[in-house]
């Protein structure tokens, strides 16, 4: 059974920076793609960014392009989210999520992914 746990949210401040973690067990990850969503209060989730497991190619949403670093270490089975320049708009809940990789068209669609972690929060503050 495949497991996400996120962890790493938390409060910083405006301009700061945070890096967020998922943990995935319970499956091997090949050909797999590994992204991160967020939701804020009200608002759908959001795509941010993905990784495929096995190349390490990655995609990013244009809001967060330039800000946003995702990584994986196969190794350990972990994706990370390096987020800089923190605005208090990204203030949300953040998820981790994985599903088959094909091609880039589904990643934003969170209708498309398999499994979902219950997310860490994330607050910044002005």
């Amino acid at each position: 059974q495949v497991q996400l746990v996120e962890s790493g949210g938390g409060l910083v401040q405006a301009g700061g920076s945070l890096r967020l973690s998922c943990a995935a067990s319970g499956s091997t990850f090949s050909g797999y793609a590994m992204s991160w969503f967020r939701q804020a209060p009200g608002k759908e989730r959001e795509f941010l960014a993905a990784v495929t497991w096995n190349t390490g190619s990655a995609y990013y949403a244009d809001s967060v392009a330039g800000r946003c670093t995702i990584s994986r270490d196969n190794a350990k089975n972990i994706v990370y989210l390096q987020m800089n320049r923190a605005k208090p708009e990204d203030t949300a809940l953040y998820y981790c999520a994985v599903q088959p990789w094909t091609n880039r068209s589904y990643l934003q669609n969170y209708k498309a992914y398999n499994y979902w972690g219950q997310g860490t929060q994330v607050t910044v503050s002005s």
